[in-house]
């Protein structure tokens, strides 16, 4: 039970990170779909979410390592990662996401 809520939490916190920078943010994205990420070896947890925008259609994996910054993964339709961005800080979310969208 301490691992399902650790887990929430953390994309909890990533969820209310992206909020706090820009509240229009993921309504921007067409953010759906929402899914935390369990702890694995290189990451605490994280959370992901099926985006439709301008220009990235599919998904986001905001993963978080443990050395306490993240990385984000842009994952197509077809399921291939595209994009991966190491080692952002919770106020370089919104701007790097934005950037794969073309903002």
């Amino acid at each position: 039970m301490e691992d399902i809520s650790k887990t929430m939490e953390i994309a909890q916190t990533i969820l209310d990170q992206i909020k706090l920078a820009d509240r229009s943010a993921l309504i921007a994205w067409g953010a759906t779909n929402f899914c935390a990420l369990e702890e694995s070896k290189e990451f605490q947890g994280g959370l992901s979410f099926k985006v439709n925008g301008v220009i990235h259609r599919g998904w986001v994996k905001v993963c978080l390592r443990w050395v306490d910054d993240y990385n984000i993964v842009f994952i197509n339709r077809n399921r291939e990662t595209v994009k991966t961005f190491e080692g952002a800080y919770c106020d370089m979310l919104v701007p790097v996401i934005d950037w794969i969208e073309g903002k």
